[in-house]
């Protein structure tokens, strides 16, 4: 079934209702210039870190939020006085299915920002939809996942923007320029520090509430006793059945930027080991701290702790022969204050310029409109690429011993034991990721 009418059909079926379109979706009206091409876009996901992502992409003109999906009812209502205070009128479809929402052929792209646990499904089904999409981090609950998200992408072509937004943020490519332009010499270490994981008393199982819908919320995942604590970002993120743990949750944005700036963005480590400690017992289960290694066949080394151990503090520190940088959100320190008052070092001044972005859903809307010929800054290559290292990081704790990883072909070789700890989990009841065809 052709879910992309063509403009002509489009138009036919609109006028023949009797309704005068405020908004036609850019797949139909590539040529035609604004307020009519505009990029429509549905939301997949209305909580904390959804309506943030919303919110930025209602500041954009050519872009249009025309339908949102939950299973939270309360979240769903507060989206939509969002979307009431920016058009006047909160006058956009619901959806509780995310395959209704992306089977919508007036819809050009997908805002997905949803527990962890439900990344890979939904992510899926959109592009094979032909949907863009705006996919917050990390990938998912498994390698596996997140290649299979890939496959799917470069199958259909469609425009993928991973929500590593740190890219977008002039300080981070400023040091990472420093560093690719060898101003701190050559690189001896990058030190990445995140917050670590959380331990809390058993959650109280609750009758189930009016306004999510349980079942669905659990989806894939084992299922587990209701209760509205899970429901919570800081805790759903820290319960295995969920998420991965600080160390994807967190650990995906520092992780990122140590690629970007070590210059490993189509590569990886050969050789991860590490250790961690773990709640005993309580409502959160996932890692609590850790230390990790990662080693580069031409590269620096990455040590990946939570933030205060060994006294590496938050955010991404790289050490050369010459001085050290270190940058967090909001603040980039050096080595020498000389090193970043010197003209010649600022950013876009020096030879090496890696890719600018200002803002990240401006990125992609640019993106999508480009037709094909733009890049996003956070493509899906490199999103699995930066992603792979949270997943190495757990699969190294889960197998507690030193690992070899081939980076091209993307595997532990010969070690069947590790490799079997890439696979994607098995889904619970009717899920399973959507076929490739």
């Amino acid at each position: 079934m052709n879910l992309h009418p063509s403009r002509r059909s489009f138009l036919s079926q609109i006028l023949a209702a009797g309704v005068a379109p405020c908004v036609v979706p850019a797949h139909v009206l590539r040529a035609q210039t604004a307020p009519s091409n505009k990029i429509t876009l549905g939301v997949l996901g209305t909580g904390a870190q959804g309506t943030v992502d919303m919110r930025a992409f209602l500041n954009h003109d050519d872009v249009r939020v025309t339908a949102l999906c939950d299973v939270n009812t309360r979240n769903l209502e507060r989206a939509k006085n969002h979307v009431k205070e920016r058009y006047g009128s909160a006058d956009v479809k619901v959806y509780k299915g995310f395959r209704e929402l992306h089977r919508d052929s007036s819809i050009d792209a997908i805002l997905m920002a949803l527990p962890v646990h439900w990344h890979s499904i939904p992510a899926t089904d959109a592009v094979l939809q032909g949907k863009h999409i705006y996919h917050e981090k990390p990938m998912g609950m498994s390698l596996a996942e997140s290649m299979h998200v890939r496959a799917a992408v470069r199958k259909k072509g469609v425009v993928f923007q991973f929500g590593t937004q740190q890219r977008s943020d002039l300080k981070f490519r400023w040091a990472c320029e420093l560093v690719r332009n060898g101003r701190l010499g050559k690189m001896k270490e990058i030190r990445v520090g995140v917050p670590g994981g959380k331990k809390v008393a058993a959650f109280e199982e609750q009758p189930l509430p009016d306004f999510v819908d349980w079942e669905r919320w659990v989806g894939p995942a084992p299922f587990t006793a209701y209760s509205e604590k899970k429901l919570q970002r800081d805790n759903h993120e820290n319960i295995t059945n969920f998420s991965l743990g600080m160390i994807s949750c967190w650990g995906i944005h520092h992780l990122d930027i140590a690629s970007w700036g070590n210059d490993t963005d189509a590569s990886g480590p050969i050789h991860v080991e590490g250790s961690g400690e773990y709640p005993d017992g309580g409502g959160c289960d996932a890692v609590l701290s850790w230390k990790l290694r990662y080693e580069f066949a031409k590269a620096a080394p990455i040590t990946f702790v939570n933030e205060g151990r060994e006294s590496i503090s938050h955010g991404t520190t790289f050490e050369g022969e010459n001085g050290w940088v270190h940058v967090k959100r909001g603040v980039i320190a050096a080595s020498s204050p000389e090193l970043l008052r010197d003209p010649a070092n600022k950013a876009g001044a020096m030879s090496i310029k890696l890719p600018e972005s200002l803002e990240h859903t401006r990125n992609f809307v640019d993106a999508v409109k480009s037709g094909g010929s733009m890049k996003p800054i956070c493509d899906i290559e490199t999103a699995v690429r930066s992603d792979t290292l949270c997943q190495l990081a757990a699969v190294a704790l889960k197998a507690k011993r030193a690992l070899k990883w081939d980076p091209a072909a993307e595997n532990f070789g010969e070690d069947s034991e590790a490799n079997a700890l890439l696979a994607a989990r098995p889904f619970r009841g009717e899920w399973k990721l959507p076929e490739l065809g």
